[in-house]
């Protein structure tokens, strides 16, 4: 008993040390893909091909807004234990579906490619609901929500998923600025294969956020040590 009482501080000190180093680690990582996504060359990009976009959109809902919600859970700055109803996760996952789903709207997307403000806006949304979904799921008391954030994670995999299919399958262009002669990329094209990043990726980032909660949810329960 006591070894195993041993053992189990031994554990805890070496995940306290783990989540000291990581924490900051995964901060800087994702506010440094920030400054690459945002600072970098695919704003331009963007505004001449929808791949350019679609890039843009995945690196900061599920690249950039993953590390920075990791890196300040269980902190000071994670306000999901203080705002249990803001972060619930299935409510971030439908205002993270209605925010991007309304952005890929036609009129909307060509305002954001047009317009300084609007493309501002448009990338604000974008990582305001992205941190809403991954802090839901990762931050507070994990294990008070972890069931809670496996739905969350998934559902916002499945309307990705299903964005990405509608894009990648499409029989004609839906926005007006896709493609670029210089690209060789006809429009159409452009559009297909911006689906297939939404798919690839987007959808993907949230199916491996919910499958790791799951894992850690199953260990927990076949670990006798979490048994009281």
């Amino acid at each position: 008993m006591l070894r195993s009482q041993q053992a189990d501080r031994r554990g805890e000190q070496r995940g306290r040390a783990l989540r000291m180093i990581w924490r900051p680690l995964s901060l800087t990582l994702g506010l440094v893909t920030l400054a690459a996504v945002w600072l970098g060359p695919l704003p331009a990009m963007a505004d001449r091909l929808f791949v350019g976009h679609m890039l843009m959109h995945v690196m900061v809902v599920a690249v950039a807004a993953p590390l920075l919600a990791i890196g300040v859970a269980g902190g000071r700055l994670d306000l999901s234990a203080r705002l249990p109803l803001l972060f619930s996760p299935i409510l971030a996952s439908v205002m993270e579906l209605f925010v991007v789903w309304a952005w890929h709207m036609p009129a909307l997307h060509h305002a954001a490619r047009t317009s300084t403000w609007a493309g501002l806006l448009e990338q604000g949304s974008y990582l305001v609901v992205g941190l809403l979904v991954w802090l839901a799921a990762f931050g507070g008391v994990r294990s008070r929500r972890a069931l809670a954030g496996i739905a969350g994670l998934l559902l916002t995999s499945m309307h990705m998923t299903l964005l990405g299919v509608l894009l990648a399958m499409s029989n004609r262009p839906l926005f007006e600025h896709t493609g670029s002669g210089l690209s060789g990329l006809s429009p159409l094209e452009d559009q297909q294969m911006g689906g297939v990043i939404m798919l690839a990726f987007g959808g993907s980032a949230y199916l491996i956020g919910g499958l790791y909660l799951l894992f850690g949810v199953l260990h927990e329960r076949h670990d006798p040590r979490s048994v009281s």
